[in-house]
């Protein structure tokens, strides 16, 4: 088990979890305070995931993700909303484990609607928990409700799918392959 995560895949995974951290942590208020929608955290934790799970093929890559871009959410000054994502990142894993890893860009098909339905589902998710557990009655009565702050976290998600299977299209097309492809070909 010590050697489950390889040196490439435990970078990516430190990557991943900082670009997710980071840019959430500067942007995404920034876009609240502005609009007042959740959509840009959504459209950055997934787009992330996607590609970093296209990257790493491994079960429990995009837990540790989570996890890891919470503890430096929190250290950045981040809220505890934030865990209703860490939950979305443990769903997101186990849907992807039950699917499989095959990135073949010859079903793009099934690409698109296996991490669009994911993304949209752990998105949804996030925000449910999000407004369960720490949004107040009166901004959630503003949206729509629990429900409501669920559904434009979704759209979140749809934003972040695409972004992240087009991401996972672009890098199939001009065939890069993660480095640890690359170590078990030779």
């Amino acid at each position: 088990m010590a050697n489950y995560f390889n040196t490439y895949e435990v970078a990516a995974i430190a990557l991943c979890s900082a670009l997710w951290a980071v840019l959430n942590r500067l942007l995404s208020p920034v876009f609240f305070s502005m609009f007042g929608l959740p959509f840009l955290c959504d459209l950055i934790g997934f787009s992330v995931l996607i590609v970093a799970i296209w990257w790493i093929k491994k079960f429990g890559a995009i837990t540790l993700i989570g996890l890891i871009a919470t503890i430096i959410t929190f250290t950045l000054g981040g809220g505890l909303h934030f865990l209703g994502f860490t939950v979305a990142s443990i769903f997101f894993d186990l849907a992807i484990r039950l699917t499989g890893y095959n990135f073949s860009s010859k079903k793009p098909a099934f690409l698109v609607v296996k991490m669009m339905s994911v993304s949209i589902i752990s998105a949804a998710i996030a925000g449910y928990l999000i407004g369960f557990f720490f949004m107040s009655s009166a901004a959630l009565t503003n949206s729509g409700g629990i429900i409501g702050w669920a559904g434009l976290h979704a759209v979140g998600g749809v934003m972040g799918g695409i972004i992240g299977t087009f991401l996972i299209f672009a890098l199939n097309k001009r065939k890069v392959v993660p480095n640890n492809v690359q170590l078990q070909r030779q």
